[in-house]
């Protein structure tokens, strides 16, 4: 089969190299040099235009930043699709921006798929976690790639158009608080009763990672970090936030639906860039940096 994908940064990358590895071709397309060079090392057809993805593959990957420029692609994209071509949204959009892109692909006989799309950095080797909303049958139709790109039972049709992204931002919102979670208890055991006892947070994480309840794959990147660094004296404690749990937030408070916890993880974040944040911050910040490649900020 072919994909065509459309940004091949970090993300889109990992999918195109997923694809190829199983056989499949990919034909992409980004404005970045260096990552058109790094793509086509990869055996990526990288071609000059947005109508050259459309003309070329009848199934295309968008893996764009959210917002506005995602309905600048597809408006540049769909006067050289064909009908029943297929258009994947495998960013972060709003859940009804998907549900409208849907209804006005429909009118053209392109079917939307909205993907919510998570694993990381370790995707690329591990496979995805693809959460997808949409029409049964086109996504039937692409069960082999979306195979290659995701973990072994790691993807799944959720719902109708909208819900991929839908839980996919509800996914975020809960990612907001079991970071906020280990890192307060990090905190929590550095400057706690036995902070004169300097506990070593290195040996605490690996023992948690060894059959506690609470191991995970977050725990495994702050075992990473304390190796490291247990300090964190020269990272700031400023985390950044993509916009999924503050709608994670906002859905809750239209459909009266209680988020406490993951609403004062929100808070936090928003207090952290105000104030340059605190230890538990820190770990945040570097814990961003393990699983997704986020920057961090330094200080002297």
């Amino acid at each position: 089969m072919k994909l065509g994908i459309i940004g091949l940064g970090r993300m889109g990358a990992g999918v195109a190299e997923r694809v190829l590895k199983a056989g499949h071709e990919v034909i992409g397309f980004d404005l970045d040099q260096t990552n058109k060079d790094a793509a086509s090392a990869l055996g990526v057809q990288v071609v000059a235009s947005l109508a050259e993805v459309a003309t070329l593959s009848p199934v295309v990957w968008l893996m764009v930043p959210q917002g506005p420029i995602v309905d600048k692609v597809i408006q540049e994209l769909l006067p050289h699709m064909q009908a029943n071509s297929i258009l994947i949204d495998g960013g972060n959009s709003n859940y009804l921006d998907s549900m409208r892109r849907a209804q006005m692909l429909a009118t053209h006989a392109i079917s939307y798929l909205d993907c919510g799309t998570s694993g990381g950095l370790l995707g690329r080797t591990q496979g995805y976690c693809l959460m997808i909303g949409g029409d049964k049958t086109a996504y039937d139709s692409i069960n082999p790639l979306l195979s290659a790109i995701a973990a072994p039972n790691g993807c799944a049709l959720v719902g109708p158009s909208g819900a991929g992204h839908y839980v996919k931002m509800v996914h975020n919102g809960i990612e907001y608080a079991l970071l906020q979670g280990y890192a307060e208890g990090f905190h929590l055991i550095k400057d706690g009763s036995f902070k004169d006892a300097h506990l070593d947070l290195e040996k605490i994480s690996n023992v948690w990672m060894h059959g506690s309840v609470i191991r995970s794959w977050l725990l495994d990147l702050a075992h990473d970090v304390f190796k490291e660094d247990q300090e964190l004296t020269h990272v700031s404690g400023e985390i950044a936030e993509g916009g999924t749990g503050k709608w994670t937030v906002e859905d809750a408070h239209k459909t009266n639906v209680p988020v406490p916890l993951i609403e004062e993880s929100l808070e936090i974040r928003r207090w952290s860039r105000e104030s340059g944040g605190n230890y538990a911050t820190k770990v945040i910040a570097m814990l961003r940096k393990g699983f997704g490649g986020h920057d961090v900020k330094k200080v002297k």
